[in-house]
């Protein structure tokens, strides 16, 4: 009897001691994921070939060794490290970021790991990453500190479990990474990491992680995450919504599983209590404390007050804002009639607006895809509500596109306008926009040159329509890859004319603007720095838009991958040399038509010329983009200058005349591209 007394004083068995064990078990389980690897897990590297290689023994060489070094030392004391070594061509750039649940050790363990795969894996080259699933490390001969790089990109999605309710998984998902995104970018102290979990269903839970770089602006941090998190859904790249997805891009990742994989850290300790002090002085200074914010408390609810009253009577009173004035929808009231929508209608279109339904994010907001009663699918862009800037493009593109009808332009089918909302209707485009298969290295082997070719006259003969065969004389100002759609059948339609300018004068006149509109590295010189527009500032913009095209690469994305660098300076370069074919996107392999392609760059470079008068004609353009004569060889066009943006100074440019002349941006660049025109 004895001895079962001390048996039942175990330290285990007690009832105390026991509710603490079984605490201290539910803890430990919580922090296994994290380091529980014996080794980092290498997910994929990438070399870039477009920097170019070093020798053996070089200078690049050696200062790469030795930063790689001085980062790999660093890794033990510290998760995240940039540094620099060398001078001019041969100074190497060189980041290490391990994700923000693991632990030091297992930390330096990892970069360790990954500055191994460096000389193995990428041998020679001037810039590479390599991502593990706890760390990533990067190197380049650019400076790349500080800025929201979104390609190239990994998915690691080794388990390929679908979910068995999609809809239930997008919600649950979006619910869960939209917060966490929030909290990345704008809690100081998440150090730009945030996990989260909910669940799926009564057995089954959804982790999700997102980070980015420390060195980001927490808007540049929000840029990458949103474009890396929608990005994965859009391109339907890995076959459906999948239970386990890590998208890892060079300055942020977005991963989710079904299973932990990230540690849980302990909440800090509460405070300490207050110390005990004088009753009297602690109820003085609640008074003196309490008084102002009484007032301000008073203020605040008088606010809410009013702005509820505000909102009521505008409630009350929906005729004031359901109906399109004529001043704003400049159609006649028949046209204006058979083009609006009822708010009923688009919702019951798009499931009362499901994020199921989302295609994607445009400049002025979501854009869905809806099934109206006939049976016709459709994208519906809705705007912000009380989004200002959004009113007279909104009003702008309903005016000018229910005038035009050409195979090459997107098709409005109507407008709803309905108290603060504010939506516009178009066909369906099911391959989304240009720039989602070009820019895209998984997606970019669907475009062939024949396909290419002919999204190329597509393009041409929908700007000649607008520029000089319909009715009007229309300047579209933002002809770019991610405002040309794609039907089921890969033709292009130009969308998005918010900004679009409708002129009544000769073609040639130039009209000039205060208002600077578009997108940095497709404006035309003259547009840019003067604000003068015409037909001719279209023709430069898809010169930029013709070489991307041939290219495979992004104008915006060279000039921020390559320092002051553009496509059109490298354009220049190789034609100038002798080596334009260089241009061409190795994705093409042999299988182009060189006369084709070569007359393709020459009117590229005849469309991207400084001055706006030589320049040709849009009619010119698809004349000698037609031409079948193999020996078509238009004069030598006039290269075209240099413009440097100074970030610090918005607004200044600064001529810089050059015998190799380039267009440089370096004003940074918005990853976020639109599925559907903004």
């Amino acid at each position: 009897m004895q001895k079962q007394d001390k048996a039942s004083l175990h330290p285990c068995i007690t009832k105390t001691t026991f509710i603490k064990c079984v605490g201290l078990l539910i803890l430990l389980v919580n922090f296994v994921p994290g380091d529980s690897q014996s080794h980092p897990n290498l997910v994929d590297y990438v070399c870039d070939n477009e920097n170019g290689n070093y020798t053996d023994n070089s200078v690049y060489q050696d200062n790469l060794k030795t930063l790689l070094t001085e980062l790999a030392s660093q890794s033990a004391s510290s998760s995240f490290q940039n540094s620099t070594h060398g001078v001019g061509s041969n100074k190497v750039y060189g980041l290490f970021s391990c994700r923000g649940d693991v632990s030091l050790p297992f930390c330096d363990k990892c970069v360790q790991a990954a500055a191994g795969v460096v000389f193995s894996g990428c041998p020679k080259q001037k810039e590479a990453i390599i991502w593990y699933e706890q760390c990533t490390l990067r190197y380049a001969n650019r400076n790349f500190f500080a800025k929201p790089e979104t390609l190239p990109w990994v998915v690691d999605n080794y388990r390929i479990a679908n979910a068995s309710d999609p809809n239930n998984f997008e919600r649950v998902l979006s619910d869960t990474v939209d917060p966490l995104i929030t909290k990345a970018t704008v809690d100081k102290t998440s150090h730009a990491f945030a996990t989260g979990d909910a669940a799926l269903s009564s057995s089954l839970t959804l982790y999700c992680l997102v980070q980015c770089t420390p060195d980001l602006t927490g808007d540049d941090c929000y840029s990458c995450l949103r474009y890396a998190f929608d990005v994965s859904r859009l391109y339907d790249c890995c076959g459906g919504p999948r239970l386990r997805l890590f998208i890892l891009r060079p300055s942020c990742q977005v991963m989710w599983d079904t299973t932990r994989f990230y540690t849980v850290k302990p909440s800090p300790p509460p405070p300490p209590p207050l110390p005990p002090s004088d009753k009297k002085d602690i109820g003085y200074y609640l008074i003196r404390a309490g008084i102002p914010a009484a007032g301000a408390l008073a203020l605040i609810l008088c606010a809410i007050a009013i702005f509820a009253l505000l909102k009521k009577r505008r409630q009350q009173n929906p005729e004031q804002h359901s109906e399109i004035q004529p001043s704003v929808i400049q159609t006649d009231r028949n046209t204006r009639d058979a083009l609006q929508f009822d708010m009923e209608t688009i919702r019951t279109a798009t499931s009362n607006f499901s994020y199921a339904k989302r295609l994607g994010e445009g400049g002025f907001g979501p854009v869905y895809r809806g099934t109206l009663p006939n049976g016709q699918e459709v994208a519906v862009k809705r705007l912000s509500e009380n989004s200002g800037q959004g009113d007279r493009e909104f009003a702008n593109e309903v005016n000018l596109l229910a005038k035009l009808q050409h195979k090459n332009l997107v098709r409005l089918l109507g407008f709803c306008v309905e108290g603060e909302e504010k939506l516009l209707v178009y066909e369906f485009m099911p391959n989304s926009s240009l720039d989602r298969f070009l820019f895209d290295p998984n997606n970019r082997k669907y475009l062939d040159w024949q396909t290419r070719f002919r999204i190329i006259m597509g393009i041409s003969r929908g700007l000649l329509y607008l520029h000089e065969d319909s009715r009007l004389t229309i300047i579209h100002r933002d002809l770019k890859s991610s405002n040309v759609l794609l039907d089921e059948e890969m033709n292009p339609k130009i969308a998005d004319f918010g900004m679009a300018r409708l002129v009544k004068m000769d073609q040639t006149q130039a009209n000039n603007t205060t208002r600077i509109v578009g997108t940095h590295g497709y404006m035309a010189p003259e547009y840019l720095m003067a604000g003068v527009f015409s037909i001719k500032s279209d023709v430069y913009s898809f010169g930029v838009l013709l070489l991307e095209i041939i290219s495979g690469r992004s104008n915006s994305l060279f000039n921020k991958s390559l320092g002051r660098d553009s496509l059109l300076s490298r354009a220049w370069r190789l034609w100038n040399s002798g080596d334009v074919m260089e241009l061409v996107d190795p994705t093409l392999g042999t299988d182009v038509s060189r006369d084709e392609v070569l007359r393709c760059i020459q009117v590229a470079l005849f469309c991207a010329q400084e001055d706006a008068a030589s320049r040709p004609t849009m009619a010119s353009v698809v004349h000698m983009l037609s031409s079948n004569s193999s020996d078509f060889r238009p004069s030598a066009p006039t290269p075209s200058y240099s413009v440097t943006m100074d970030d610090n100074r918005p607004g200044s440019h600064e001529l810089d005349e050059q015998n190799e002349p380039h267009y440089a941006n370096n004003t940074g660049i918005n990853y976020r591209t639109d599925l559907y025109p903004r």
